[in-house]
C-alpha cells in the first residue's frame, strides 16, 4: 500500500442506469478520488449461471481506472448469493431462530454450509487470479460486514457440539459449569445434546454465541488464506468490520469478536455511519476510528462512511470537510464513500452517494474537491498519525451477550452498549484520548487509566490482571454489574462485586430498580434534571472506600451509590447505578485527574474537540473540531504551530477561531 492518504468510493459500473464510465471517472478525478472499491456486491453478475463466469464488467473498469491513475481494491462477491445456488441448493440459506431461511437480502447465507463453501471458494479463485497482476489494484477485501447471521440449522448444531467436547471434555464438565441440572436440562450423552435454539440457559445460550462468532472468525481467516495464495507482496488483505446498528454505527458488534476477526487481517478496515445535520457530533467517527485502530494497533481504513445518505444526514455546508478530517484524526489513512452514485432501484434507492440520482455535480459533490485536494496537499503530514493513548475502556462480547440474556431488567431498553457509550461519549467530551482493550489483553501497564463497562461476565484471569493494574499504581472505573459471573455466566458465590470487591472496597448483596431515586445532596452539582437514578441500583455498603454519593430515598438513603478506594498505589473507583451523562462526566473527570491526565486539551470541551498524534516525521500534528452551527474560540495553549490549511502560525496564548462546522489542522514545532 502506498504510503499516502486515500480518498475514495464504492463504485459499482454494474449498476448504472447507461455507460457513462468515462464520465464517472472525470468527475472522480475532479474531486481528487484516488481509490475505488469494487466487486463485493455483485456475484450474480460475475457468475450468472453454475460454473459460467463473466469478469467483463471488473475488467473494463480496472482497465479505465489504471488508465486514470485511480487505485483499486476488490472485494471477494461472498455475502450476497446469486439467485442460482439458491435455486440447486436452498439448504445453502441460513437457518435462524426464525426458521428456514428466504431468498432476496443479502447476508442470509450459512457461512458454515460446504455448498456454498463450494461455491465461495471458486468465485473467489476465479477473481482474485484474474485481478491479482493487474497494476491498478492495491488490495482486496474479504466478503462484508462479515457477521453469522443467527445461523443455527443442524449442520452449525453438529459443530457446536463438537467445539463443546473439545472445549470442555466430558459432559459432566458442560453440566458442572452450565448448570444444567436446572428445570432437568442436565445432558447425560453427546448424542442427546439438544439444539440451543430453545434453550433457558443463559450460560449454555452465551456460549452458543461465543462459537457463532468464532464462525465469523474463522470464515473471514479462511477468505484470507485464499486470497493470500494470489495476492503480490505490495497488495494488503482488509475486512469491512462494522458495529452494532441503531440507525448508525452505535457500538460493540454483537455478532463477531473484531480482536480475533482482524488478526489475520493486513490492515484494519471498517464502515462507520453517524447522524448528521444537528446531530453531528463527532462521537461515532471517533469511536469507531478509535475500536478500528485498537484492533491491529495501527492505522487503519474508512471503507464506507457517508456521504450524503438519508435526508436527515445529507450534510450541511462544511460537515462533508469536517467528517472526513474527523476520520484523519482517529487514524485513518483511507476515507471512502458508499457510494459514487445513487441507484435508481431496489432497496437501498434513497441511500444517496456522492452523486445525486441525476449523476451529476452537487454541493456536496462540490464539497467533496476541497476535501480531495487537501488530501493530496497535506497527505505527507497526515498520513500514518501515530497515536499513544494513557486512557483505555475494556470491551467485552461475552459481557455483552450474557447482559442479552440477563438484562438489568425485563423492560429496560438499555444494554450493554449503553453503558459503553454512557462512558466513552463523556471521555470523549472531555478530549480524552481513548484505545479499546478486550479481556485478554495482556499488557496493561501501558495506561494510567482503565474504565470498565458493565463487565458482567468476565474469568478470574482478567478481573485478577485488573487487580493486578490497581495495586501496581494504575486507575480503573467500573460500573455496576461487573464481576458478577465467571466466563460461564454462572454467578459468582463470593461477596459482590466478586472477585475485585477488595480492591474497589465495596459489597453489595442486593440490588433494586430505582424508583424516584436521586444522588443525595447532588453531589457533583448537576442540577434535578440531571441527579436522577434510573434502571439499575446496587446497594452498595463501604468497607475501605470513600463514598463519593449516597442514595436519596427513605429505604434506600444508608447505602453508597458510587464509592472510591485506595488499593495499594492506585485506586479504584465504583459506580453502582445508571447515572446521567452529566453524573457520569463528573466521576470521570475525577478519575482523570486522580491520574495526574487533566492537561490542556482538558480545559476545551464539546463541541471543540481535539485530537492529536505523531505523524512521519515525528512531528505533533493536532486537530480542533467545532461540532456546532455556532463559531467557537479558543487559546492556543502549546509553543507553536502552523495551520496546515491555512498557512497561519499560532503561538501560546492566541486566539483562535473556527467557524461553525469548522476544523484547523496544526503541525506543531518548536521557535
Amino acid at each position: 500500500m502506498k504510503n499516502q492518504l486515500y480518498y475514495g468510493v464504492a463504485y459499482y459500473d454494474e449498476y448504472m442506469p447507461y455507460d457513462r464510465l468515462a464520465e464517472d471517472i472525470k468527475m472522480m478525478q475532479d474531486a481528487g478520488i484516488t481509490v475505488v472499491r469494487i466487486a463485493e456486491s455483485t456475484w450474480s453478475t460475475h457468475e450468472p449461471q453454475n460454473g459460467v463466469f463473466n469478469f467483463s464488467s471488473v475488467d473494463r473498469v480496472l482497465d479505465a481506472m489504471h488508465k486514470a491513475g485511480i487505485d483499486v481494491i476488490v472485494g471477494t462477491p461472498t455475502y450476497a448469493v446469486p439467485t442460482w445456488m439458491v435455486k440447486e441448493h436452498p439448504d445453502v440459506l441460513a437457518e435462524t431462530k426464525e426458521g428456514k431461511g428466504k431468498y432476496g437480502a443479502r447476508q442470509i447465507m450459512d457461512i458454515t454450509n460446504p455448498t456454498y463453501l463450494f461455491y465461495a471458494e471458486r468465485i473467489i479463485r476465479k477473481l482474485i487470479s484474474r485481478v491479482k497482476d493487474h497494476p491498478a489494484v492495491i488490495g482486496y477485501q474479504t466478503d462484508n460486514e462479515t457477521k453469522h447471521y443467527g445461523t443455527v440449522g443442524p449442520n452449525v448444531q453438529l459443530q457446536f457440539v463438537k467445539y463443546m467436547r473439545e472445549k470442555f471434555g466430558s459432559l459432566e464438565e458442560v453440566n458442572k459449569k452450565f448448570g444444567l441440572d436446572y428445570w432437568s436440562n442436565r445432558i447425560n450423552s453427546w448424542e442427546d445434546f439438544p439444539s440451543v435454539v430453545g434453550t433457558i440457559n443463559g450460560s449454555l445460550g452465551s456460549e452458543f454465541a461465543k462459537f457463532q462468532r468464532t464462525l465469523v472468525t474463522d470464515f473471514l481467516a479462511w477468505q484470507v488464506s485464499l486470497v493470500n495464495e494470489y495476492k503480490r507482496e505490495d497488495q494488503f488483505v482488509t475486512q469491512n468490520f462494522d458495529f452494532e446498528w441503531r440507525g448508525y454505527s452505535y457500538g460493540v458488534q454483537p455478532d463477531v469478536d473484531h480482536f480475533e476477526a482482524a488478526k489475520p487481517f493486513d490492515i484494519a478496515g471498517v464502515d462507520i455511519y453517524h447522524p448528521s445535520q444537528d446531530e453531528l457530533t463527532g462521537a461515532e467517527i471517533s469511536l469507531g476510528g478509535d475500536m478500528a485502530r485498537s484492533l491491529k494497533q495501527d492505522n487503519y481504513l474508512v471503507l464506507e462512511t457517508q456521504a450524503q445518505a438519508f435526508i436527515n444526514w445529507t450534510p450541511y455546508p462544511g460537515q462533508l470537510r469536517l467528517q472526513a478530517f474527523s476520520h484523519l484524526a482517529s487514524g485513518a489513512n483511507m476515507v471512502a464513500y458508499w457510494h459514487w452514485h445513487s441507484i435508481h432501484n431496489s432497496f437501498e434507492t434513497y441511500w444517496k452517494g456522492l452523486l445525486s440520482h441525476d449523476l451529476k455535480s452537487n454541493p456536496t459533490y462540490e464539497e467533496a474537491k476541497t476535501v480531495g485536494a487537501d488530501f493530496k496537499k497535506l497527505s505527507s503530514k497526515l498520513v500514518n498519525l501515530s497515536k499513544k493513548n494513557d486512557v483505555a475502556m475494556l470491551i467485552s462480547n461475552e459481557a455483552l451477550t450474557s447482559l442479552e440474556w440477563f438484562p438489568f431488567h425485563f423492560t429496560s431498553e438499555k444494554n450493554y452498549n449503553d453503558v459503553v457509550r454512557l462512558m466513552y461519549n463523556e471521555l470523549y467530551n472531555m478530549n480524552i484520548g481513548c484505545d479499546f482493550i478486550h479481556p485478554k489483553t495482556k499488557n496493561l501497564d501501558q495506561y494510567r487509566l482503565i474504565v470498565v463497562p458493565a463487565l458482567y461476565s468476565a474469568s478470574d484471569e482478567c478481573l485478577k490482571r485488573l487487580n493486578r493494574f490497581v495495586e501496581q499504581g494504575g486507575h480503573v472505573v467500573y460500573t455496576f454489574k461487573s464481576g458478577f459471573t465467571d466466563e460461564h455466566v454462572k454467578v459468582r458465590t463470593t461477596t459482590q462485586p466478586g472477585m475485585i470487591d477488595e480492591v474497589c472496597g465495596v459489597t453489595y448483596s442486593q440490588f433494586v430498580e430505582p424508583k424516584k431515586v436521586t444522588l443525595k445532596d447532588d453531589p457533583f452539582n448537576v442540577g434535578v434534571e440531571h441527579n436522577q437514578v434510573d434502571t439499575w441500583m446496587e446497594l452498595l455498603t463501604p468497607t475501605t472506600a470513600d463514598v463519593l454519593a449516597y442514595y436519596d430515598h427513605p429505604h434506600w438513603g444508608k447505602y453508597a451509590a458510587i464509592t472510591q478506594n485506595q488499593y495499594g498505589q492506585g485506586i479504584a473507583t465504583y459506580i453502582g447505578c445508571f447515572i446521567s451523562s452529566k453524573a457520569m462526566k463528573a466521576v470521570l473527570e475525577q478519575a482523570v485527574k486522580k491520574a495526574e491526565l487533566w492537561g490542556s486539551d482538558q480545559d476545551l470541551s464539546f463541541p471543540l474537540i481535539t485530537k492529536s498524534g505523531k505523524n512521519d516525521g515525528d512531528n505533533t500534528i493536532r486537530y480542533y473540531f467545532n461540532y456546532s452551527d455556532t463559531a467557537v474560540s479558543f487559546t492556543y495553549p502549546y509553543a507553536h504551530g502552523t495551520d496546515l490549511l491555512s498557512g497561519d502560525e499560532w503561538v501560546r496564548g492566541d486566539e483562535v477561531k473556527l467557524d461553525r462546522w469548522g476544523f484547523c489542522v496544526l503541525e506543531e514545532s518548536s521557535l
